[in-house]
């Protein structure tokens, strides 16, 4: 074999081993490549499929917390609208930013928003108020009786303190104010009414101790005038406790149905005398047809006996006092009517008020408490309790029982 063939043959060989390694090389670059390529696309989608998860979990959140603020805030609004107090947010301006239901009544303005404090308030030392909280920023208070309207109105102002602005809150105190009033004056009345026999009874005994025992005759009256005194003291304590006990709803019926003729002839039946005595007619009148009521008979024959007797203490000798009852909407409307002095139109509303009496019955006997306890009787048997009356021509007392 020739040096030249053995050289080929060499060359062909080492020709054929780079050829191969090439191959090789680029075969391992392109697996490579490939390698990287597929490496970076799986870190590419698992970084994508973090970040897209991250993104899912704050929208859940945002919507989970946009929904609890919703809400809340339609709870905030409902309790707003059923609020019996007034409330309004007003800038630092004075305009009204926000006013719920009560609000717009309270001040009698159907729309207060974009308006002004002092144009909706309408009251000097309330605007004062506001402008006083807005100058210190502190929470100012005023009360105030607005006689246009018949209102005692509070105000309460509350200085935001995140902004300029403050918000107001208005109560009614109307109501309460009333209450303070009627309490006052069942005290009073109550103190009249004890101060009268209490000071009769300390003036007859003194009498008997200076003296007036040894004349048997004189002691004698004043004994039998402080057994009168006693007598009233123990029925306005007894008409006290039962007014109590009816007001507390410890007041038990004894429901049955019965005509309403045969209730109003057992009340007449009673007081038949004392009116004739009192120079009165006292008659009946019925309609035909009345359906029966589910009545305590003993206790509403109490409220026509005492609405029979106040009648019959008002109205002059030859006057006349008419029991009546007659259908109603649903109901059997029973009524007294007189034609005695009548009841000053401003008294008419407060006569079943407890110990409370018009002037011109003063001089009349009794406690001042039959209607009060009249109108609770009536009311515990779900019915409705009036008086109508005209000065000098009479007055008809109705109470309606539902059917």
């Amino acid at each position: 074999m020739s040096y030249t063939f053995i050289l080929a043959i060499i060359l062909f060989l080492l020709a054929a081993w780079f050829a191969w390694r090439y191959y090789k090389l680029r075969r391992d670059l392109n697996e490579y490549a490939n390698d990287v390529r597929e490496q970076n696309a799986i870190t590419g989608v698992r970084e994508l499929e973090g970040l897209s998860s991250a993104v899912t979990s704050l929208i859940s959140n945002f919507n989970l917390q946009l929904s609890a603020s919703g809400a809340e805030r339609a709870r905030l609004a409902t309790v707003l609208e059923q609020m019996t107090d007034g409330v309004l947010i007003a800038d630092a301006q004075g305009i009204v930013q926000f006013a719920n239901p009560a609000a717009g009544r309270l001040f009698q303005t159907s729309n207060p928003v974009n308006r002004s404090i002092t144009e909706i308030v309408r009251h000097h030392q309330l605007v004062e108020a506001w402008r006083r909280c807005q100058q210190t920023r502190e929470l100012q208070s005023e009360t105030v009786e607005v006689p246009a309207r018949h209102q005692y109105l509070q105000l309460v102002v509350i200085p935001d303190r995140h902004a300029s602005g403050s918000l107001l809150l208005v109560q009614d105190l109307t109501r309460i104010r009333r209450l303070e009033t009627v309490r006052r004056d069942f005290i009073s009345n109550l103190s009249h009414e004890l101060r009268t026999p209490l000071a009769s009874l300390k003036a007859l005994t003194e009498t008997l101790q200076d003296g007036a025992l040894g004349d048997p005759p004189a002691a004698q009256r004043f004994i039998d005038q402080i057994q009168t005194e006693v007598d009233a003291l123990t029925q306005m304590v007894t008409e006290l406790l039962e007014l109590s006990r009816i007001e507390s709803g410890r007041l038990s019926l004894d429901l049955k149905p019965v005509a309403a003729y045969d209730l109003l002839a057992s009340a007449s039946g009673r007081m038949q005398l004392q009116a004739e005595r009192a120079g009165l007619n006292l008659r009946l009148e019925c309609a035909d047809g009345l359906p029966k009521v589910r009545i305590d008979v003993q206790r509403l024959e109490q409220v026509l006996v005492n609405l029979i007797h106040n009648a019959v203490k008002f109205t002059r000798p030859g006057g006349e006092v008419v029991l009546l009852a007659e259908a109603g909407v649903g109901e059997v409307r029973f009524a007294v009517r007189d034609t005695g002095i009548g009841i000053p139109a401003e008294d008419v509303q407060r006569i079943f008020e407890r110990f409370y009496r018009v002037d011109k019955s003063r001089t009349g006997s009794g406690t001042g408490l039959g209607l009060s306890i009249a109108k609770h009787i009536v009311e515990a048997h779900k019915g409705r309790i009036w008086a109508e009356s005209v000065e000098g021509q009479g007055s008809t007392f109705y109470f309606a029982i539902p059917i």
